[in-house]
């Protein structure tokens, strides 16, 4: 790297499933400015979501840990001002760090007697992570009706309009404005195209006028809950095509200022969304609308056009963001620095593929309350294991190279027998390695796993 360490901005959307982007190969989906951004620098397509649901993967965004080294449930999580974060890797190698929109790492969810007063309860200063700029708020779910905190001011400032146009907006007038002569650190962290599912009633109308093609995997018990699924499709589209359009007004302020040549922009998803598919919506479950995310990459070092297969995970982003400026975490983590296989370096990673799991659910209503699961995803093949915390348990299989829809499940075909059955060693070798608490029972001849023993 140069002596001039690039600049990093990152733009993070929440529940966008990778499918539904046309460069992922949704015929439906109107997203032209995301697509040229995959051509001008690396697209990951077996990037996965390890724990998809919003609060566990921003812990593991900020700190690098598996969520389960913490047991942070799905949602009413607060993470430790002790935790080490990105922002202090960041701040300590001479960058300015901003941080604008959604954080959810504040426990944030329980104070929803009503959404309005949780979107009006800013994070204290001491739960920010240490980012240096912040325009930030804990969680909102209402994309007209959005406020953020400055620093530690607790004046709630309202955003004028549709969410992520405000969000996009205040990084761009914070980088023009902006006199530091040191590099910048910058996450956009926006809420669309997560529920509840509302555009600009422009977009909003277009979309809902419009015949869209429904996946091989859509069910719905009737044909109300087909429609309502149809529906919430054709919103989350509209939803996706103004956060596309918003990357394009991006991409267009780097050049226009100058920036672009060194700056290093990372645009990625939490974890995606079900939209019907399986008879489901949301997230939670380990198939690939739930766990499968964009991740594409461009900036000075990174080639354009490539397309890489190797799965990734969340793990993967920490040391990945420092690898992009020059830099190690420095502490030891389990996840890997993804720059020398986007610059060509080397021709695979050294792992057969990730982890996912679900750590634990404390709703009663949502899925995974008395059951949670694991898995491990290759390139072609996908298994699961689900349980309790007493005991886990041989679940589904997948060959999502013939299946890409994960309609039949493997994992007692005997012609699968050998694959279902490396899988599960890898499983286990991976929760060891990551002295993971839950327990996985024998299972084909294989030994189980228990690190409290």
């Amino acid at each position: 790297m140069s002596d001039q360490r690039p600049n990093i901005l990152f733009l993070l959307s929440d529940q966008l499933r990778r499918q539904a982007l046309g460069v992922y190969g949704d015929g439906d989906a109107r997203t032209p400015h995301l697509d040229a951004f995959a051509k001008r620098g690396v697209r990951f397509t077996n990037t996965c979501s390890t724990y998809p649901i919003c609060v566990p993967y921003r812990f593991t965004l900020m700190t690098g840990e598996y969520a389960h080294t913490r047991k942070v449930p799905g949602i009413e999580y607060r993470m430790s001002p002790a935790e080490r974060t990105l922002a202090d890797e960041f701040n300590e190698a001479g960058y300015e760090t901003v941080y604008v929109g959604k954080w959810h790492l504040d426990g944030g969810h329980g104070r929803m007697g009503s959404a309005r007063q949780c979107g009006l309860t800013p994070v204290p200063r001491t739960h920010q992570g240490r980012w240096e700029k912040w325009f930030g708020f804990e969680l909102r779910n209402g994309p007209f009706d959005t406020f953020y905190f400055e620093d530690g001011d607790p004046t709630p400032r309202s955003i004028a309009g549709y969410q992520t146009d405000g969000l996009f907006n205040l990084g761009m007038d914070y980088l023009d404005g902006r006199a530091d002569d040191r590099p910048f650190c910058m996450v956009i962290s926006v809420e669309p195209p997560h529920p509840p599912f509302e555009a600009p009633e422009d977009l909003q109308a277009a979309w809902e006028g419009r015949e869209i093609q429904l996946p091989s995997n859509f069910e719905a018990e009737d044909e109300s809950q087909r429609e309502r699924f149809i529906l919430e499709r054709q919103r989350y589209y509209a939803m996706v095509e103004n956060l596309d359009d918003n990357v394009g007004r991006m991409m267009a302020f780097l050049e226009r200022t100058g920036l672009l040549d060194n700056t290093v922009v990372v645009f990625t998803a939490d974890h995606g969304e079900l939209g019907g598919s399986h008879g489901l919506r949301s997230k939670q479950w380990p198939y690939e609308e739930s766990v499968g995310v964009p991740l594409m990459v461009c900036g000075p070092g990174v080639p354009e056009g490539a397309v890489l297969e190797d799965p990734t995970s969340t793990e993967d982003l920490f040391p990945t963001l420092l690898g992009l400026a020059g830099l190690k975490p420095k502490n030891e983590l389990m996840g890997m620095d993804l720059t020398a296989l986007m610059q060509g370096d080397c021709q695979g990673l050294e792992r057969e593929g990730v982890m996912l799991e679900f750590v634990a659910e404390l709703r009663e209503g949502p899925p995974f309350y008395d059951k949670v699961w694991r898995g491990f995803r290759t390139s072609r093949y996908k298994y699961t294991v689900t349980g309790d915390n007493m005991a886990g348990r041989p679940w589904q299989f997948f060959d999502l190279e013939k299946d890409p829809g994960e309609a039949q499940n493997l994992v007692d075909d005997p012609a699968y027998r050998d694959e279902v059955v490396r899988h599960h060693r890898l499983l286990c070798e991976r929760l060891v390695e990551t002295e993971d608490h839950f327990v996985l029972s024998p299972a084909f001849g294989c030994a189980g796993v228990n690190v409290w023993e």
